[in-house]
């Protein structure tokens, strides 16, 4: 799936507002934007919890659903999946990948009906070791997010997609808050995850605004994942840390001049560097002087440009002798040393 940019994916999540309409021009919406995929989420209320109105089961903790039932909120949230075959349609006709998050093995079967190019599995998931080796046995490129994962968690993770044969595996750095916090957002661990379990690793972000995911750029983001919504005024449990097209377009610009930025390390003097290193110093006559004068620190000195000798030959020269006469301002050399 990765090229050589970062791969920006749009989450669709909630942000449907219970309208198929909705849902196809959020696709369409997000591939003017500039994203390279748009991603769902499949589950159903009953495939994702149980319809238990017990304190197990109240959404407590300081969310913005606290309160709610989880089957309540996913009643309300999930996406119809009689709908999956039509977004996907749009999907190819507007040239950007569709992919979606399952939940259970019966959601993985439906996806499997339209040839998902990849599985993502939500932060959430990340121990459900069963439906994991389920999706990797697919031979699809693997997404994991990571919020709430221990280490040894990441690790059977990633084990269990190796062991199924898998090694196309993406660990998404997450902060499991919705929204999250900036100084929580620990973008150090994007390179730490690539490196310590031998993965592609990227960003799964819930803080507001774009700072977070245009950052991650420096930190070795591969893939960024951010919540994306068609307009606002929709509403919807997640449109509160949700961008819309506007916010969504700037970052997807603000990513491609982060990235163009990284660079290759290079040590090499290019010829423009070389143009730019005319403005290094460099030893000057700094004083009118006569033929046999002896060069000393009264009448040459270490000043920009950088068209004389350099600065590291400064005590070579000291004591030496002028072999003509030469004006102020003129560049040291060394045939005009005797």
């Amino acid at each position: 799936m990765f090229g050589d940019k970062v791969f920006i994916v749009a989450e669709l999540s909630a942000n449907h507002g219970g309208d198929i309409e909705i849902a196809k021009e959020t696709i369409r919406a997000a591939k003017r934007c500039g994203a390279d995929a748009i991603k769902l989420q499949t589950y159903t209320a009953d495939t994702i919890t149980l319809d238990a109105k017990t304190d197990d089961f109240l959404i407590k903790g300081g969310t913005i659903w606290d309160g709610m039932y989880l089957h309540d909120l996913y009643q309300e949230a999930h996406m119809p999946w009689e709908w999956h075959e039509e977004l996907f349609k749009t999907a190819k006709e507007e040239n950007i990948l569709c992919f979606s998050s399952p939940f259970d093995f019966t959601a993985v079967d439906l996806l499997e009906k339209f040839d998902v190019p990849a599985y993502k599995i939500a932060s959430f998931e990340i121990t459900d070791v069963p439906l994991i080796d389920y999706c990797a046995r697919k031979g699809k490129p693997m997404i994991i997010s990571t919020g709430v994962a221990s280490e040894e968690d990441i690790q059977t993770a990633v084990d269990t997609c190796r062991n199924a044969g898998n090694n196309d595996i993406t660990l998404l750095l997450c902060t499991s808050a919705y929204p999250a916090k900036i100084e929580e957002a620990n973008l150090i661990m994007i390179k730490d995850l690539k490196e310590r379990f031998a993965v592609k690793s990227g960003l799964s972000d819930h803080t507001l605004g774009t700072l977070v995911p245009i950052l991650s750029v420096a930190f070795g983001a591969q893939m960024i994942e951010k919540h994306f919504i068609l307009d606002k005024k929709i509403g919807g449990h997640d449109a509160s840390f949700s961008l819309d097209e506007k916010e969504f377009s700037d970052m997807v610009s603000a990513v491609r001049l982060a990235e163009s930025s990284i660079g290759n390390v290079d040590y090499r003097v290019t010829p423009e560097k070389e143009i730019r290193r005319r403005s290094v110093r460099s030893i000057y006559v700094s004083q009118d002087v006569k033929r046999g004068e002896i060069i000393t620190l009264k009448n040459v000195k270490s000043v920009r440009p950088g068209f004389g000798l350099s600065p590291k030959k400064l005590n070579d020269v000291l004591g030496k002798a002028f072999n003509a006469d030469y004006v102020k301002g003129t560049a040291l050399k060394e045939d005009m040393i005797s």
